[in-house]
C-alpha cells in the first residue's frame, strides 16, 4: 500500500488499510510511508510493517512481487509507476485525465479524501467502511483534559493568525481551562510565541513525538487547529474539535458531518477555492473570528467522554 504523505493524509486512509486486511487476512500487510509515521501504524490494527518511502521516490523493494499492490496516494503516472514497479498479479489504482488507460475507477477531485480510497478498493470488489477511522488507545498522556491548541501547518495559507490563538488562548485560560500548544518540530518558534503572547508558562508549548502527539490528543478536552494532521487524530480518538478551513473546504478534508464533537469553521464556496500550498493566509480563514473559536469550543467541549469512547 504506498501512501508516501503526512500525518493527515496517513490517516484519512485507515479505513482503507483496514478494509484490505479484512480482504487479505492472511497476507502481510506492508504501508509504504515516511518512517516517522511508524509509532501510529500498530494503532490501525491493519499494518504488519512500515517501508520507509519518501513522497513519488522509488520504492526499496527487494521482495518478490506481491500478491497485490495499491496505490493511495495520487491519480497519475508517477504515483502508479512506482506500484507498478512491483509487479504485482493485481495491482489497484485510479483512472484520470493524466492516466486514462488505467484499469480503475474514474477520479474525482470534488469527492472526500476518506471516501475516495474506499471507493476505490470498492471497485475492485474489496468493501470499505468510511467511518472506520478509529485508532487503538495510545499511551497514557501528562496533559490529561487540557484544551490543546495547533496554531501551525504545512503551509502559511492555511494558518489561522497567531494573534488569534493567542486570543482563544488567554480566553479559554480565564475560563480555567489548562491549555497546551502542540506543533511541528520546525514549529517551535510559533508555538512558543503564541505561548508568551497569551501570557502561559513556557512548558505550555510542547515538543512531542508523534505518539506522545497522539495520547495528549486522545485524552484532551477539546482540540483547536487548522486543517492539519492534529485534526485528524482528534477524529481518531472522538476527542472534541474545532478545526478551521481556508483554502480547502470540510467537504473534502473534514470531520464527519454526522458527528457533533466535531465542528469544522468554513466560510467559503466551492471545493478548493484557495492555494493550499499559498505562503499567505488564505482570505476565508481570516473571516474567522476568536469569538466565533470560542463559542464553538464550548459547544464541543460539553460532549460527554463516556459517549465518545465508546463511538
Amino acid at each position: 500500500m504506498l501512501r508516501a504523505l503526512g500525518l493527515g493524509d496517513f490517516l484519512t486512509a485507515v479505513p482503507a488499510y483496514r478494509a484490505l486486511r479484512a480482504a487479505y487476512p492472511e497476507h502481510e500487510t506492508i504501508l509504504a510511508a515516511p518512517p516517522v509515521l511508524a509509532p501510529l501504524t500498530e494503532l490501525t490494527g491493519a499494518i504488519d510493517r512500515l517501508l520507509p518511502a519518501g513522497e513519488l521516490e522509488r520504492l526499496s523493494w527487494d521482495g518478490p512481487p506481491p500478491e497485490v499492490a495499491v496505490d493511495l496516494h495520487g491519480n497519475g503516472p508517477a504515483s502508479h509507476r512506482l506500484v507498478e514497479e512491483l509487479a504485482a498479479p493485481l495491482t489497484m489504482l485510479y483512472a484520470s485525465p493524466q492516466a486514462p488507460d488505467a484499469k480503475g475507477p474514474w477520479w474525482d477531485p470534488c469527492e472526500h479524501e476518506v471516501t475516495r480510497w474506499c471507493r476505490l478498493l470498492e471497485w475492485y470488489g474489496v468493501p470499505a467502511d468510511p467511518g472506520d477511522l478509529r485508532l487503538r488507545p495510545p499511551g497514557p498522556s501528562p496533559y490529561a483534559g487540557a484544551v490543546v491548541l495547533h496554531p501551525g501547518a504545512a503551509s502559511t495559507g492555511r494558518r489561522w493568525p497567531a494573534g488569534r490563538f493567542a486570543a482563544v488562548a488567554r480566553a479559554l485560560t480565564a475560563e480555567g481551562h489548562r491549555v497546551v500548544l502542540t506543533g511541528a518540530p520546525d514549529e517551535r518558534d510559533l508555538t512558543r510565541r503564541v505561548a508568551a503572547e497569551a501570557d502561559l508558562p513556557p512548558d505550555a508549548a510542547l515538543e512531542t513525538t508523534l505518539a506522545e502527539l497522539a495520547a495528549v490528543v486522545a485524552s484532551a478536552r477539546a482540540v483547536i487547529s487548522n486543517d492539519t494532521g492534529t485534526s485528524h487524530l482528534a477524529t481518531a480518538y472522538g476527542t472534541p474539535s474545532v478545526t478551521l478551513f481556508g483554502p480547502v473546504a470540510p467537504a473534502l478534508w473534514g470531520p464527519p458531518p454526522d458527528r457533533p464533537e466535531h465542528v469544522a469553521l468554513w466560510h467559503g464556496t466551492g471545493d478548493r477555492p484557495g492555494d493550499a500550498h499559498g505562503t499567505e493566509t488564505d482570505p476565508r480563514l481570516l473571516l474567522i473570528t476568536v469569538e466565533e473559536v470560542l463559542d464553538a469550543t464550548t459547544r464541543v467541549a460539553g460532549q460527554d467522554r463516556r459517549h465518545r469512547l465508546d463511538r
